[in-house]
């Protein structure tokens, strides 16, 4: 994108913003979502967009979640959290999981918090099985069962990986053949 065309669309941004807006205008909308790949320009948007509405953001981002993960994140600087309110960065160490379902009650109850002091939650990442999570829910499935992952781990230590997910590959090898049969 050149100067040129970046000056026009943060023009058009400004001229979108007029009057300021205000998420109690539209109580409708729960969340606006800002979703795209890694240095697409989001985080740039989202603090331009910060200084026309009252807004916080919402990380959607599978990475910035875990604490210590700054380089390759993109996470958003001091700098820029001390300006905008963000929500969902650095609440895990990088040892503890996070699925799906607890970003969306995560993510839900951030957006409900937001819209109760009055300001728009803007999501804003690249995670999509996240967004569409978000979007559409989960289905409902029981949490992961430690004891079964603990034994499938110790089989697969004991056997070696490869050997361990031979009858996986090969139901998939299977699985390939007869619908290419059909």
């Amino acid at each position: 994108m050149t100067a040129d065309q970046r000056e026009a669309r943060g023009q058009a941004i400004e001229r979108r913003a007029q009057p300021p807006f205000t998420p109690m205008d539209s109580p409708d909308i729960d969340a606006v979502l800002l979703l795209g790949p890694t240095a697409s320009g989001k985080s740039a948007l989202a603090l331009a967009l910060a200084r026309e509405v009252a807004l916080e953001i919402v990380s959607i981002d599978s990475a910035q979640v875990y604490r210590g993960m700054d380089i390759g994140t993109a996470k958003p600087d001091r700098a820029q959290r001390a300006a905008v309110p963000h929500h969902l960065i650095d609440i895990r160490d990088p040892a503890q999981p996070y699925s799906a379902a607890e970003f969306v009650r995560d993510a839900s109850a951030a957006i409900r918090a937001i819209r109760a002091r009055g300001h728009l939650p803007l999501v804003v990442g690249g995670t999509m099985l996240y967004a569409r999570a978000l979007r559409a829910g989960l289905s409902d499935l029981p949490a992961a069962d430690a004891l079964v992952r603990a034994r499938l781990a110790a089989e697969a230590r004991a056997q070696g990986w490869p050997a361990f997910t031979r009858p996986a590959r090969a139901t998939r090898s299977r699985d390939r053949r007869a619908a290419a049969a059909q």
